[in-house]
């Protein structure tokens, strides 16, 4: 199976100049053809931002965490009238090691007369400027590491969790997630390859909008018990056997794969539809995907208001039956809607998923099932459910 195209990367430099254009007045149309883009990439990114240009700050001005030129000058003039580090902080409104640290690292030992405050500003922002490769660049062994787990399509923050509890002793390895995404999209000076990028869950270089929800009437002949009617208890995640469902389709929305997905413990079962997605077949696939787990696992399963689920009251193979969302309000289904999204890293939105076999189902379905999850205090669902069913 091969993963979706990553769309193209983001050209900052560019949007940074359409910007400047439009500051300057000139018109939306122009400022696309001066910068060589579409008026459709002109439009998104304005819808971005609400038609707003975003803040900038002020040439030269910086974080306030940062010393500027003016107190670096005044530390200057206090060190030449011997006045205490202590005291030029509480003067600065600084902390005493922020000071120190200023003049250890910003005084030279071939410098006249001592700390000189221009000088050392200009120090500061030539070395705020160096490039750096980061930790993964300095840690091959952690980049390593690192690559090893985005090929099995694990994500940043799984990563980042995986080497605190894998290497406890060794503090050096205990990165954030953001430090991996930071050196995906510097992979020249970080030395991962931006070709992992394609292992990310969604290969979009920038976020959609949802649209809003299309309110629907129930297309069922039988009556269909609503998401109110269903046990409690299904609300608190508290058991396993609580399940979620819906259809993934794919180009032209000929074809889809049934996903079920367990609320507890956020086990995925497929749907395997190879032909025509009636209501008959989707019955069908319901029970023969759930007839290898037992009844203990198999209480509820709540589903969309889609045509599909027609033959809902022909489905026994939920102890305690079948409820519905109400319509357009998808969050009812959050786990499933989170795992549709997981889900199309495998099968994008553009592929004929007619093609995909019953084998290609279990791998999938296994690959997801053995990744540990931050929801699950980074065990894997498998687990969760496995330690659910009683031993014979």
């Amino acid at each position: 199976m091969e993963l979706g195209r990553r769309g193209r990367k983001r050209r900052l430099g560019v949007e940074d100049e359409y910007w400047d254009l439009l500051r300057e007045g000139v018109g939306p149309v122009e400022a696309c053809r001066l910068v060589g883009i579409g008026r459709k990439t002109g439009y998104r990114w304005r819808a971005e931002r609400g038609g707003l240009p975003p803040l900038r700050r002020a040439d030269g001005a910086r974080s306030e965490r940062y010393l500027s030129l003016l107190e670096r000058q005044r530390i200057a003039t206090l060190r030449r009238q011997r006045v205490s580090m202590r005291e030029i902080a509480r003067r600065l409104g600084r902390s005493p090691s922020t000071i120190s640290r200023e003049l250890r690292r910003n005084t030279a030992a071939h410098d006249v007369g001592g700390y000189d405050g221009d000088l050392a500003h200009s120090r500061a922002r030539e070395r705020l400027e160096r490039p750096r490769g980061g930790r993964l660049a300095a840690e091959p062994s952690l980049r390593s590491a690192v690559q090893s787990k985005m090929d099995l399509e694990w994500s940043p923050e799984q990563i980042a969790a995986w080497l605190r509890i894998e290497f406890p002793d060794r503090p050096r390895w205990h990165v954030c997630h953001e430090t991996i995404y930071q050196a995906l999209d510097d992979g020249a000076r970080s030395g991962l390859s931006r070709q992992l990028t394609t292992k990310l869950r969604t290969g979009r270089p920038l976020r959609k909008r949802r649209r809003r929800a299309q309110e629907r009437t129930p297309r069922f002949l039988t009556p269909a018990l609503l998401i109110d009617h269903r046990p409690s208890v299904a609300e608190h995640r508290s058991r396993v056997g609580d399940w979620e469902g819906d259809l993934i389709t794919g180009r032209g929305g000929l074809s889809a794969i049934g996903t079920l997905v367990c609320r507890r413990s956020r086990y995925i079962k497929l749907i395997h539809l190879p032909g025509r997605r009636t209501a008959e077949d989707l019955v069908v696939g319901i029970h023969n995907t759930l007839a290898d787990l037992p009844p203990s696992v198999r209480l509820t399963l709540t589903w969309d208001q889609g045509a599909e689920m027609a033959g809902h009251d022909q489905i026994t193979a939920l102890g305690e039956g079948v409820f519905f969302a109400h319509a357009g309000k998808p969050w009812q289904r959050p786990t499933n809607e989170n795992s549709n999204g997981l889900l199309r890293q495998y099968f994008p939105k553009s592929s004929d998923l007619r093609t995909y076999t019953s084998e290609d189902l279990r791998r999938v379905e296994e690959r997801l099932n053995t990744r540990p999850r931050k929801t699950l205090k980074w065990a894997t669902p498998q687990q969760i459910l496995a330690a659910s069913i009683p031993s014979h």
